[in-house]
């Protein structure tokens, strides 16, 4: 033992005196002056008063006495007692129950408002980009009869979607096992091959503009930056390289800016977001150590650098080389991939499905992604709450039954902005088709599932998230392929389906404490 446990008691900084034994047969033991003398189980159950109160069975309290030394005959001769288990149990019977509460301890789900909508506007705002190169992307319908261009960038976007939710979990992970600089060779490497991949993936689909296939480069180098200002959490820096593309577009409707200026303010918003993240990573470091070397300059000494990139000695003592596992990631790629489609098909469906193009819904696109921002604020306050909830609760039915409220609150708060948010644009945006009670349906649907799976993936679940949003995709990706059914009939189906399934994965692990850990 590293020391008594009498030490640890509040008010007890002193070993207590050995009080005298009990002289068995006498009906009291009296003081020198003929008083009571006090009765040692007296003062021992003040001295215990809180190790005793907090106990939940006399056992624990016999163990606190035997770990402090107490032999069974030191209890006979002092307390009268046969041995602990007899002098715990008299203590467990005196002392009430008092359970006191923990020690309250930072929240780590409190997150800024203010920061989770500025997350949703940048995942918003590069669908700008489209309104100001759509005159650049003008050319005949392809083979399957979509707006010219539409194949190239989808291609090149899936891959996107797919591999930089992969990338930005395994440097999540690396974060977390508080090894920065794991996590920034991660982004290093990841995101300059994601946007080959991707610019790679839209070269292949031939019969596109020329333009389209620039753009498509274009919005891969940009995914890739994205990530990594966004997983470093660098919003800001990336909102402000949003910004000259955003103005632009911005001014479209009422202003017919030339050919040359829409490529030069797509061009600067491109290459401030690449040199933003080129700035952020360990790259940038080692150039401007070489450029002080050249200069003269003293350097670091070897194994000194930066805060931000330095090497965690403690972090990688603990897990090794090896890291977090690249099996873990692709699960999230899977549910990027699934909620990109169906939020495409929420947008492009009836168009895909050989509709008009003026079926284009992109208000609802536009809402489901700004959303994101709200919806990722009220996951961290229904996480909070689940932590209150286990202080708070004192049987499972009742931690289950605040569960079940919350969860009812923040799902309700997020359809109402989701809702609010698909009217507003769809009043905003020229020609654009009413929100009719499918499409409105729909939407909500949408926002249910991307909810719902987000807060899967904060249970450790995103297995199955990923297989339920999937499997949506696909059956919506195949009603599509061989023309089955009404396009918004399948979509509100689909949508409502996968919506009742992963409702149901969150209730059966809503009451379990461990998920909430």
């Amino acid at each position: 033992m590293s020391g008594s446990l009498w030490l640890k008691v509040p008010g007890g900084n002193t070993l207590p005196a050995v009080p005298r034994p009990r002289r068995t047969g006498a009906t009291a033991t009296t003081a020198a002056d003929g008083a009571a003398a006090p009765d040692p189980m007296d003062e021992l159950a003040d001295r215990l008063d809180d190790l005793v109160a907090a106990a939940v069975h006399p056992d624990e309290i016999a163990a606190i006495l035997e770990s402090d030394g107490m032999t069974d005959e030191y209890i006979r001769l002092t307390y009268g007692r046969h041995d602990s288990f007899g002098l715990a149990e008299e203590l467990f019977a005196r002392v009430p129950r008092s359970f006191p509460e923990p020690e309250r301890t930072p929240d780590p789900w409190k997150v800024s408002l203010t920061a989770c909508l500025l997350r949703g506007l940048v995942f918003a705002l590069p669908g700008l980009a489209y309104l100001l190169g759509a005159p650049l992307l003008e050319g005949p319908p392809d083979r399957l009869g979509l707006p010219a261009g539409t194949l190239t960038l989808l291609a090149g976007a899936l891959i996107g979607w797919v591999w930089d939710q992969t990338l930005s979990h395994r440097a999540y992970s690396w974060l977390g096992l508080a090894d920065r600089a794991a996590a920034g060779r991660t982004l290093l490497v990841g995101a300059p091959a994601g946007a080959l991949l991707g610019t790679a993936a839209a070269l292949l689909v031939p019969g596109g503009p020329p333009f389209s296939y620039a753009f498509a480069a274009g919005q891969a180098f940009y995914v890739g930056a994205a990530t990594v200002l966004l997983v470093l959490g660098r919003e800001r820096m990336l909102f402000a390289a949003l910004a000259p593309m955003a103005a632009g577009a911005v001014l479209t409707p009422f202003v017919d800016l030339p050919v040359q200026l829409r490529v030069a303010l797509l061009a600067l918003s491109l290459l401030a977001a690449c040199s933003l993240a080129v700035r952020e990573l360990p790259l940038a470091e080692g150039v401007r150590a070489a450029l002080r070397r050249i200069r003269g300059r003293p350097g670091r000494r070897p194994g000194e650098g930066p805060v931000r990139w330095r090497m965690l000695r403690g972090a990688e003592e603990e897990h090794g080389p090896r890291g977090p596992r690249l099996g873990d990631s692709v699960p999230y790629g899977v549910f990027g991939l699934g909620t990109g489609l169906l939020v495409l098909y929420a947008a492009l469906g009836e168009v895909l499905a050989g509709g008009p193009a003026e079926a284009v819904a992109a208000p609802s696109a536009v809402a489901l992604t700004l959303s994101m921002g709200p919806a990722e604020w009220l996951l961290h306050r229904f996480r909070s709450g689940s932590l209150a909830g286990l202080r708070a609760a004192r049987s499972p039915r009742a931690f289950r039954r605040r569960m079940l409220a919350a969860l009812s609150r923040c799902v309700a708060v997020y359809l109402v902005v989701l809702l609010a948010l698909g009217v507003a644009g769809t009043l905003l945006w020229p020609g654009a088709p009413g929100l009719t009670v499918v499409r409105a349906a729909t939407l909500l649907l949408l926002g249910a599932v991307m909810w719902t799976g987000l807060l899967l993936q904060s249970f450790g679940a995103v297995r199955p998230a990923a297989a339920v949003c999937a499997s949506a995709a696909l059956a919506q990706s195949l009603a599509l392929l061989t023309g089955l059914g009404q396009p918004r009939v399948v979509q509100l189906a689909v949508a409502g389906t996968a919506a009742a399934v992963l409702a149901t994965l969150v209730c059966l692990l809503l009451g379990r404490a461990t998920a909430h850990r």
